[in-house]
């Protein structure tokens, strides 16, 4: 019987890529069905790896866009689907949702397609991965990522917890998150210290809109700059920033930012705006 180590000998999972490759088959048959992948749909996978996910994919749409950084596994994998996938060699991170897939697909994508992401991708670039994805809410659709038991936690926790901070406010911002289920450590070749889970985000229902997301991100960023303070030790800067004071806001102050809702933090942000936009007149 061939081991995972044999089979993966060749191409070795690299440290500083943060490579983890699933190995067990009927997980990732579980993670691509999660997907509800249609025909036509267009798949973005995130980190196609050895492709345990990319052969599953790939039989469900037409439409698969898989990038890679590792050029040996690029190359593997450009040949092996050959056809029947397009595998793009670049760091996701420098990956244009928009323009570079106007390119591959010749066609503008914005406010014509909406996109599937996926992936088991690696966990030291999980937040930038996810802020990427968030900038694009415009035109995802869904997208299934394997991560971090506890930074799914994080981003799926709720008001008063100690969880609860900038990654569950942005998240929840931008999508419904939820928690599919777990992965264990013998999944994976080689095996990670950490527990992993699959979660969903659902981009099409969106139900928070904001009137300058800048403004917003910049407002959740400073509230839990300095958890332990109040909220009016924790913006002063910021209000001072943006020509906005205190007593201008009906609004309790004293709180921490753990305590507020996603809400609460919507309400507030379109308040400093409408304030620093009155303020240049």
């Amino acid at each position: 019987m061939i081991s995972n180590e044999d089979k993966y000998n060749k191409y070795r999972p690299k440290k500083f890529l943060g490579q983890n490759f699933l190995v067990d088959e009927n997980i990732a048959k579980k993670i691509v069905s999660s997907l509800e992948i249609h025909p036509g749909d267009i798949v973005i996978e995130i980190g196609p790896g050895q492709g345990v996910l990319t052969k599953y994919i790939s039989e469900q749409t037409d439409n698969l866009i898989a990038v890679e950084l590792d050029r040996s596994i690029y190359e593997k994998l450009s040949a092996e689907y050959s056809g029947r996938a397009k595998i793009i060699h670049k760091d996701f991170l420098k990956f244009d949702l928009e323009n570079n897939l106007n390119e591959i697909l010749d066609v503008n994508v914005y406010g014509k397609l909406k996109l599937k992401v996926i992936g088991n991708i690696p966990y030291n670039i999980t937040t930038e991965i996810l802020f990427r994805l968030f900038d694009s809410a415009d035109i995802m659709d869904t997208a299934v990522l394997m991560m971090q038991k506890e930074v799914a936690k994080r981003l799926t926790a709720q008001p008063n917890t100690k969880e609860y901070g900038i990654l569950a406010v942005q998240t929840q911002f931008s999508s419904d998150p939820k928690i599919l289920f777990g992965v264990p450590p013998t999944a994976f070749f080689p095996k990670p210290n950490v527990e992993s889970s699959i979660v969903k985000f659902g981009f099409s229902k969106n139900k928070y809109k904001v009137a300058d997301k800048q403004i917003f991100r910049s407002l959740v960023r400073n509230s839990f700059g300095q958890r332990r303070k109040t909220m009016k030790n924790s913006l002063k800067r910021f209000f001072e920033m943006n020509d906005v004071s205190f007593d201008q806001i009906e609004f309790d102050f004293s709180r921490r930012a753990e305590s507020l809702s996603i809400q609460e933090f919507t309400l507030l942000s379109d308040r400093i705006t409408e304030l620093k936009l009155s303020s240049r007149y």
